[in-house]
C-alpha cells in the first residue's frame, strides 16, 4: 500500500489500519502525512473487503503513546514566511479537506487515542464514529496560545459541546484528561490502556457480515468501563454562567468576580493567551453554532490565512515551538486594543479564496 516513513497502512482482516509514525515528534501531522492519509481513505472507502478504519500512534523510545500533538506548525510558519508560502496554505487547505473525509466517512472510522491528542490529533479523531480513550489520554486544543485559533473543524465540533465547556476549552487550551474528554464529548469510550491490544485484536478478527457500526459499537463496548467523575463537572455551573458572557471582556470579569481559586486560574490563563487570537475564537464559535460543517471548514480556512498575513501566530509559535521562552509580545497587547474590524477582517474574503470542497 501506499506509504512514507511517516505515516503507515496496512489491512488487518476487514480493518484498515493507519499508524500515525513520527514519535519522536509525537506524531505531528505535515503535508505529506495529510495527502497519504487523504488518498488512502478514498481507496479504502470503495474497497468492499475493507469494513472500517483504525487509526493508532506510534510508540515513542520511552514508552510515551502519542496519538498526534498536532500539525506541525512550526514548519508551516516558517514556509510562510518565505518567499513561497504556498506549501503553508496547502498544508492547512489539504488538512481541513481530510477533516471533512473523515467528517463524512461511509465507513466506521476508529481513533485509539493513548496518550497526546492536540490540535490537528483533534481534527484526527474527533470527527470520526469511535473515539476510544484510555487513561493516558491528554486532550487540548491549545491554539490561542500560539496566536492561532481551534482550528481542524474544532469551531464546530466546541461550539457543540454541552453549555459553554466548548467555550471555555476553545479560550483556555485547558488540557482534560479521559473522564473530561467523554464529558465534553470529544471521546466517546473509556477503554484501559492495558486492553487496547485486545480491543485492537477483536476488532481485526471480526466478521462484519452485517452493520459494521453497529459490530465496532458492540465490541468496542465489550471492553469500556467508566473513566471515573470529570472534574469538569464539578466546574461545570462556573463555566456556563461565566463563558455565557458576550464578549471575551465580559468573560475575564466574571471569572474574576465569580472568587474562588479555579475561577482565578482560569482567568490567569486566559490572561496569557494572544488577545486576538481569544477574540477571533469567541467570534468563530458564536458563529459555529449555526454553520453547518462545510460552512464552519471554510469559515477556518478564511481565518487561517489571516492568521498568516498577521503577526501573533509566527511570534506565538516562536516563543512556545522555537525559542521556547514562553514569553511572546503579542500585537495588539491587551483584549481592548483588538477592533471589531479587525477581528471581522479574519471572517471575509482572503486573497487566497475560498476551501473548495469539490
Amino acid at each position: 500500500m501506499p506509504d512514507n516513513d511517516e505515516i503507515l497502512f496496512d489491512r488487518r482482516g476487514g480493518i484498515g489500519h493507519v499508524t500515525l509514525n513520527r514519535p519522536k515528534a509525537l506524531n505531528a501531522l505535515n503535508l505529506a502525512m495529510v495527502r497519504a492519509f487523504d488518498r488512502q481513505l478514498i481507496e479504502w472507502a470503495g474497497d468492499d473487503a475493507i469494513s472500517a478504519v483504525v487509526v493508532t500512534g506510534a510508540e515513542r523510545e520511552d514508552g510515551r503513546h502519542p496519538f498526534c500533538a498536532g500539525g506541525d506548525v512550526r514548519s508551516a510558519t516558517e514556509i510562510a514566511k518565505s518567499d513561497d508560502p504556498g506549501p503553508a496554505i496547502a498544508f492547512f487547505a489539504e488538512e481541513y479537506t481530510l477533516n471533512r473525509r473523515i467528517h463524512t466517512y461511509p465507513k466506521p472510522y476508529v481513533a485509539l487515542l493513548d496518550g497526546i491528542t492536540m490540535g490537528g490529533g483533534f481534527g484526527l479523531s474527533v470527527h470520526g464514529s469511535h473515539r476510544v480513550c484510555s487513561e493516558r489520554v491528554l486532550f487540548a486544543m491549545p491554539e490561542t496560545g500560539i496566536g492561532l485559533y481551534p482550528d481542524v473543524g474544532g469551531t464546530y465540533i466546541l461550539a457543540r459541546c454541552p453549555g459553554q465547556t466548548g467555550m471555555y476549552l476553545a479560550l483556555s487550551g485547558v488540557h482534560l484528561k479521559a473522564a473530561d474528554t467523554i464529558y465534553a464529548g470529544v471521546g466517546t469510550h473509556f477503554v484501559s490502556s492495558d486492553r487496547f491490544g485486545e480491543l485492537e485484536a477483536a476488532l481485526y478478527d471480526a466478521d462484519f457480515s452485517g452493520d459494521a457500526y453497529g459490530q465496532v459499537s458492540s465490541i468496542i463496548g465489550r471492553y469500556t468501563t467508566s473513566p471515573g467523575d470529570p472534574p469538569l463537572a464539578a466546574h461545570r455551573r462556573i463555566i456556563d454562567r461565566c463563558f455565557s458572557g458576550d464578549s471575551v471582556e465580559s468573560i475575564v470579569v466574571a471569572l474574576e468576580g465569580e472568587g474562588g481559586p479555579w475561577a482565578g486560574k482560569v482567568a490567569e490563563t486566559i490572561a496569557t493567551k494572544s488577545p486576538t487570537s481569544l477574540k477571533i475564537t469567541f467570534e468563530a464559535l458564536r458563529r459555529a453554532r449555526d454553520l453547518e460543517f462545510d460552512q464552519a471548514m471554510q469559515m477556518e480556512f478564511r481565518m487561517t490565512m489571516g492568521c498568516l498575513k498577521g503577526h501573533d501566530f509566527f511570534e506565538g509559535v516562536r516563543a512556545v515551538l522555537v525559542d521556547k521562552d514562553h514569553n511572546p509580545q503579542w500585537s495588539p497587547a491587551k483584549l481592548e486594543d483588538v477592533t471589531d474590524a479587525l477581528v471581522a477582517a479574519y471572517f471575509g474574503p482572503q486573497p487566497e479564496g475560498e476551501l473548495s470542497f469539490a
